[in-house]
């Protein structure tokens, strides 16, 4: 009875082997590619588009949306939000307040149906769109940009898209809002624009 000497089939199964291992390496090598490349199109997709009539990402907010106008809340469009959307929340921050990041406007529970927020909306605190949150005021609604004299500051409004309604009472802090939409989130956008005082 023939065979194979005894090192070429050793030899056979070794190739057998390495051939078997760069197929799997290559499989999972492109299953990684694709994942990498689904993610990034949901995120992609999943933004909301954020503008303000009054003025453009990265714009000059109208000096009426401020402390030294009229300080009403600047309106607001969106576009973008996903299926599936239970509520929104709206943050408006200014992070380079010599204090740290001040909340100028906080609303939640906005129904996942509206694409706006028409001008001097955040200054009503009963019957108006959504729940007024607590700003670093600790006042209910909108207060305008208002940054020390001779300074520039960034002012970004921030629109959460989420899958709950929060059912949080009127007058909810930053704080307490983040919390509560942790792992709630869809999607998100924002505009900024800037204020400066002269």
């Amino acid at each position: 009875m023939s065979g194979r000497p005894p090192d070429q089939t050793t030899h056979l199964l070794e190739n057998i082997h390495r051939a078997w291992l760069l197929a799997l390496l290559l499989a999972l090598s492109l299953a990684a590619c694709r994942q990498v490349s689904v993610s990034e199109r949901s995120v992609r997709d999943m933004a909301i588009h954020v503008e303000s009539p009054a003025y453009g990402d990265g714009g000059n907010i109208p000096v009426k949306y401020s402390c030294d106008g009229q300080n009403i809340s600047p309106p607001l469009t969106w576009s973008g939000v996903p299926e599936g959307t239970q509520s929104l929340v709206l943050i408006m921050d200014d992070p380079d307040a010599p204090v740290g990041t001040f909340t100028h406007w906080l609303l939640y529970d906005l129904p996942a149906d509206i694409r706006e927020l028409p001008e001097g909306a955040g200054n009503r605190t009963t019957g108006g769109i959504g729940t007024a949150g607590q700003n670093s005021r600790r006042q209910q609604g909108y207060t305008g940009p208002c940054p020390p004299s001779g300074s520039n500051h960034r002012y970004i409004v921030t629109l959460y898209a989420l899958d709950k309604q929060l059912g949080l009472g009127p007058g909810a802090n930053k704080r307490q809002v983040l919390e509560a939409i942790e792992g709630h989130i869809l999607a998100e956008g924002q505009l900024m624009g800037r204020y400066a005082r002269r």
